[in-house]
């Protein structure tokens, strides 16, 4: 598997194709069409690869950082950039995923294009909708997954417990018991 689903929402795990944007060599999950292609297999969004190809690719990083872009102004209670928004509505115009129903039960297929119709259009509701006041992004300073923060009370700081919050109470271990003879 080459990406990973902390979030639970998808067009959210879809920004975390770039991790650690704040570093000075940030990981890009998306280097190829191919990795795409995985992306929306290992999401489970497509049932098949969807055959990306180099421009797939480059509109996929535009729409995933379109919705980075608002989901920080969001966050920074700025006002949302006219041109992320406009790039959203632009793909979230386009053809739905296709379902069928069969003896297997639900198949879903579909190109590039429609895989990020899907991704727009949910990204849409994010952050038009009440989910909006959910949103956090990962109190780890080199992470900068954001999510869905559901928890009771609101108090969630990781994007993940298994990977960022294990790091940060593990450093926070380390520091205390190095200070103790």
């Amino acid at each position: 598997m080459n990406h990973a689903f902390p979030c639970g929402t998808l067009p959210l795990d879809f920004v975390g194709t770039l991790r650690a944007r704040r570093n000075d060599a940030p990981m890009e999950k998306l280097a190829t069409a191919g990795l795409l292609d995985d992306w929306f297999v290992e999401s489970g969004m497509l049932d098949g690869a969807p055959g990306a190809d180099d421009i797939d690719l480059d509109i996929a990083v535009e729409v995933r950082e379109a919705i980075y872009s608002l989901v920080a102004a969001h966050l920074d209670g700025q006002p949302l950039p006219a041109h992320a928004v406009g790039v959203l509505n632009r793909h979230a115009a386009g053809l739905p995923i296709t379902l069928r129903l069969g003896p297997g039960g639900v198949t879903r297929s579909g190109s590039a294009a429609q895989g990020l119709t899907a991704l727009a259009r949910e990204a849409i509701e994010i952050l038009g909708g009440a989910d909006g006041a959910l949103l956090r992004e990962c109190a780890r300073p080199e992470c900068t997954q954001v999510y869905l923060d559901r928890s009771r009370g609101r108090r969630r700081e990781w994007c993940a417990m298994r990977t960022c919050g294990n790091r940060v109470k593990a450093a926070a271990y380390r520091a205390r018991a190095g200070g103790k003879d």
